[in-house]
């Protein structure tokens, strides 16, 4: 199946944040509904729910899943499961709009071939956050992370593999999107408190489609 994902918008903007990361300013404008759409249809099946962090502390950030794999948070520690813990069923199948996206982004950030097996799907309310961390529970550490913006838009940190070293902020746009890999697979980002607005299709919140290769 395919999908036009610019019908006829200029293409993205390119910005380099690092060595292997790259911004793709207005990657996903066009297609923004429908992946919102296929979002709220994932999430009917895993609801919305705030993980608890090792250390015992409730996540700001709601959370759900699709794909083969999804990325999971308790006491017991952080990992990928097959299945839904709140149900005991297998993760909602990925949609066919979110794995073609993923592999155009990558591939237009200079990695080819990618083929996501997980995403995890963020939703950010007025004040939630989510600090500086590595995306390092995956196996397959030679393929990028991409990251897809919706909504609301956030401020970005993106540092370097040293927590010591200060991240650069960049502002996150509705339909941006941030490819990570290679000597930046392992970088410290995360996203500041979500100031109060009020977007035309998602209201109050902010939503972050982040797909990986487990």
């Amino acid at each position: 199946m395919s999908f036009e994902l610019f019908d006829g918008l200029d293409p993205p903007t390119e910005e380099v944040l690092a060595d292997g990361a790259v911004l793709l300013r207005g990657h996903t404008l066009a297609s923004a509904p429908q992946l919102l759409a296929e979002m709220r249809a994932v999430t009917e099946q895993a609801p919305w729910r705030h993980l608890v962090t090792p250390g015992g502390f409730t996540m700001s950030v709601a959370m759900s899943n699709c794909g083969r794999q999804g990325w999971v948070s308790d006491r017991h520690g952080y990992r990928y499961s097959a299945c839904d813990p709140l149900s005991g069923l297998p993760w909602p199948a990925m949609p066919a709009l979110f794995a073609q996206l993923a592999r155009e982004a990558a591939a237009r950030a200079g990695y080819a071939d990618f083929d996501p097996d997980a995403c995890l799907i963020n939703r950010y309310a007025v004040g939630a956050k989510l600090s500086l961390h590595q995306d390092k529970d995956e196996r397959a550490l030679g393929q990028p992370i991409v990251s897809v913006s919706l909504g609301l838009p956030a401020v970005f940190l993106f540092g370097t593999d040293r927590r010591t070293d200060r991240p650069r902020k960049h502002r996150l746009q509705h339909g941006d999107v941030v490819v990570w890999g290679g000597p930046s697979r392992l970088a410290f980002h995360g996203i500041e408190p979500l100031p109060l607005g009020d977007h035309l299709l998602t209201g109050r919140f902010r939503y972050n489609l982040t797909f990986r290769k487990v």
